[in-house]
């Protein structure tokens, strides 16, 4: 679908914007094709669709299922080491995940086999975008750039969104293998 100047020419927008299109914090969002249990794991492509609904609703990056909640808080795999995470603040694009689904992804992913951390999240919030940044030319809005964006930033209304990015403010390390973890 063409991108094309919001209304007043206040940003991006696709001529039949629809309101799942854009979220609450104004984030035009690429389109993705849903066909849910179609096809096989791309590693390393994200579906902008799929990773958002995920992300937001707290759904499992995999299977789409509920994240795996416990009361010192949810389930999140990050592709780290943990010498590597920051003590809070830790930004992060992968949605949580249920605990069946963190073994599975360990096994299947050649990126996670080396480097990954399994992490209970107390506290956290929605906090950046990735995605494409666009120009207002005369001829209509142009990508020119790649960009992960706060929030907060004034230039929000040009960016189309491709992930949603947390920052995890409270969370403890644990052992997948510890059943009570």
């Amino acid at each position: 679908m063409p991108v094309v100047f919001r209304r007043g020419r206040r940003g991006i927008s696709y001529a039949d914007e629809r309101s799942f299109d854009r979220d609450a914090h104004g984030v035009l969002w690429e389109r993705a094709p849903s066909q849910p249990g179609r096809g096989v794991p791309q590693f390393g492509r994200v579906h902008s669709l799929r990773q958002r609904l995920c992300m937001s609703g707290l759904r499992c990056q995999v299977c789409g299922g509920p994240a795996d909640r416990r009361p010192d808080g949810l389930l999140w795999l990050v592709d780290a080491h943990l010498a590597e995470l920051l003590p809070a603040g830790e930004i992060t694009a992968h949605p949580p995940i249920c605990r069946p689904c963190a073994h599975l992804s360990i096994r299947a992913c050649p990126h996670l086999r080396t480097r990954q951390v399994a992490l209970r999240v107390r506290r956290f919030r929605p906090f950046s975008v990735r995605g494409a940044l666009y120009l207002a030319e005369p001829t209509g809005p142009r990508p020119y750039d790649a960009r992960t964006l706060q929030l907060a930033d004034p230039r929000i209304p040009w960016l189309l969104g491709g992930q949603l990015l947390v920052e995890l403010l409270d969370y403890t390390a644990v052992d997948l293998d510890d059943p009570m973890a």
